[in-house]
């Protein structure tokens, strides 16, 4: 795939909206309990969600920007979100993830990047050279394996319950994200 920055965008747009539908008014149940030990709940999800388009992906896109490989990214805090989340509703997480993606989406169109601008490259504090194309399409990927990780925590509430379907299941098998880096 080559950098199609609007086909990125579209992805994007469509996270918030795809979350409501699927999270909004759901039982506690579903939505309040993790994979166990160390792993996040779908809200630890949201939450990280928004922590991310605040301090991850349009700062080092300027970043990358105004620095290039002078300067490398400033660190990310992949547990920030846990001061952000506490006494919050779930439904005030999504309406506050829609809202400043929708303000990340803005400040990424004025950018008004074109195709050399996303051959720009910045320094990543862990893994190096990293260019402005593959933070956006990693910011794209990023959002799939959260909606892939939501999916994974509610369908572990039923692993007890599914007999032997589970071996049918593949997100029964699935481990990842939630678990401790």
């Amino acid at each position: 795939m080559d950098h199609n920055l609007e086909l990125r965008i579209s992805l994007l747009n469509r996270t918030p909206a795809a979350l409501d539908a699927l999270l909004r008014g759901l039982p506690e149940e579903l939505t309040h309990r993790n994979e166990g030990d160390g792993t996040w709940t779908v809200s630890d999800v949201i939450g990280h969600l928004i922590h991310c388009e605040h301090d991850n992906w349009i700062a080092r896109a300027k970043w990358i920007i105004e620095f290039g490989e002078s300067r490398p990214f400033e660190a990310f805090n992949r547990f920030g979100q846990q001061e952000f989340c506490e006494g919050k509703s779930l439904d005030q997480l999504l309406d506050e993830f829609c809202r400043v993606r929708i303000e990340s989406l803005s400040e990424l169109r004025a950018l008004n990047l074109r195709k050399d601008d996303l051959e720009r490259s910045g320094l990543h504090p862990a893994l190096g050279t990293v260019t402005l194309s593959q933070l956006l399409a990693t910011w794209a990927a990023h959002d799939l394996t959260h909606l892939h990780q939501i999916s994974r925590i509610m369908a572990y509430q039923y692993k007890d319950m599914v007999g032997p379907w589970n071996r049918f299941l593949g997100v029964m098998h699935c481990n990842g994200h939630s678990a401790a880096a």
